[in-house]
């Protein structure tokens, strides 16, 4: 497409027909998943209908298919990640892929006080597997707009610091951090960094080479592919350098009782029969992206936003919450007649999807000093209509509670 056509882009995604409650869906909980086009269906349904064997172990039609499916998929993932093929691991999601640094890459280099440096904003799963592999986490203030401070952050690195964990964009706020900036200050000290890009990756175009980012990793179903399967980028040196967490078939060279060796990268992270399937969606999501256009479809979601963070502020006892200058569509907010999970459940009646809760984050919302927040997040198939839809409800929610 060259240019943004929101009805044909909405004519690809099937789910949007359904009707919930009676009333047209307005599906504003894309921060969580997102909803899959047709182009991401019939690759899994080729899959399965044409293709279904396991990969690397058979000379047979069906696996040489398998096979080059989904080895097909980690050039298109690679690609667009502007990474080399075996920088690209497949894992589960997000969360895994930071598991997977925090034990293979970080837990055998540190010692008891050892430090990593996140930011107030990161979800628990930039959180919990550092303190797990035995670093303590300390993280960097935000101010009430809900922006890094980049100079205490940069103040906090010291001889310590042996990672620095950041997310691109947050899930909670929209905040999209100075990444660039992070990195290059993190490896002016020797230290690397790793890339929480969950939210980022439907909606920003990222270049790990020219970042130079140490670690990057991001979930498919956020990028209209598959749930369960996700992406690790890793430089090459870390990945020589690191040893597998998981043990199993295909991550081996050989194999004795008294000891046994590791297969080339990344197949030595990737035990077991891996998520074919969810290879070869993923990959057909960012061929969807691909052509409808990133960044065009990042120009009308940032308009979109524009619009719903001006109908919003116009709703009696409603705050947003996460208001920084650069951010991502995600209107968190409270409102003071009413609940979270009380307004999810209005704004379902009236065919709203949205998500209420602490989001993962329950450090920032304790930096706010709220229990919870309500979520609209957006996606290339939301348009205004959606937002009327959504600020309808929330007067609804006015009405009902005020």
């Amino acid at each position: 497409m060259s240019d943004f056509d929101l009805d044909r882009v909405r004519a690809d995604f099937p789910i949007l027909r359904e009707v919930i409650h009676g009333k047209r869906l307005a599906y504003l909980d894309n921060g969580a998943t997102t909803q899959k086009p047709e182009a991401v269906l019939l690759a899994l349904d080729g899959y399965y209908r044409h293709a279904n064997a396991n990969v690397h172990r058979a000379v047979h039609e069906l696996a040489a298919r398998a096979t080059r499916g989904y080895e097909s998929a980690r050039d298109t993932i690679a690609a667009w990640f502007n990474a080399a093929r075996e920088e690209i691991v497949f894992t589960r999601g997000t969360t895994d892929a930071i598991n997977l640094v925090a034990r293979s890459f970080l837990q055998p280099r540190i010692a008891p006080g050892d430090e990593v440096l996140v930011t107030t904003m990161e979800h628990h799963s930039n959180i919990v597997p550092w303190q797990l592999a035995g670093a303590k986490t300390v993280a960097a203030p935000i101010n009430d707009a809900g922006e890094l401070d980049v100079d205490a952050w940069r103040a906090m690195l010291n001889p310590r610091t042996k990672l620095v964990a950041v997310v691109h964009c947050s899930n909670s706020l929209g905040t999209i951090n100075p990444i660039a900036t992070l990195i290059a200050e993190a490896h002016a000290r020797g230290i690397p960094v790793l890339v929480d890009g969950a939210q980022s990756a439907a909606h920003i175009a990222v270049d790990v080479r020219e970042l130079d980012v140490d670690f990057y990793a991001c979930s498919s179903h956020k990028f209209y592919g598959p749930t369960g399967f996700g992406v690790l980028y890793a430089k090459r040196e870390h990945l020589e350098a690191m040893q597998p967490r998981d043990g199993g078939g295909d991550m081996i060279d050989t194999v004795a009782f008294d000891g046994s060796t590791w297969n080339e990268i990344p197949y030595k992270f990737e035990a077991g029969t891996p998520d074919i399937a969810g290879a070869i969606g993923a990959a057909a999501a960012l061929d969807y992206l691909a052509g409808v256009g990133l960044q065009a479809a990042a120009d009308h979601e940032h308009a979109v936003l524009a619009y719903a963070t001006e109908k919003m502020s116009g709703v009696p006892g409603l705050r947003l919450v996460g208001t920084a200058r650069q951010k991502a569509g995600i209107l968190s907010f409270v409102m003071d007649c009413a609940h979270p999970h009380d307004i999810g459940s209005i704004l379902d009646q009236a065919g709203v999807a949205i998500r209420t809760g602490h989001h993962c984050t329950m450090p920032l919302m304790k930096r706010y000093g709220l229990p919870a927040t309500a979520r609209a997040s957006l996606a290339l198939y939301n348009g205004k209509d959606d937002v009327d839809q959504l600020v309808d409800a929330l007067h609804m929610v006015n009405r009902l509670f005020a």
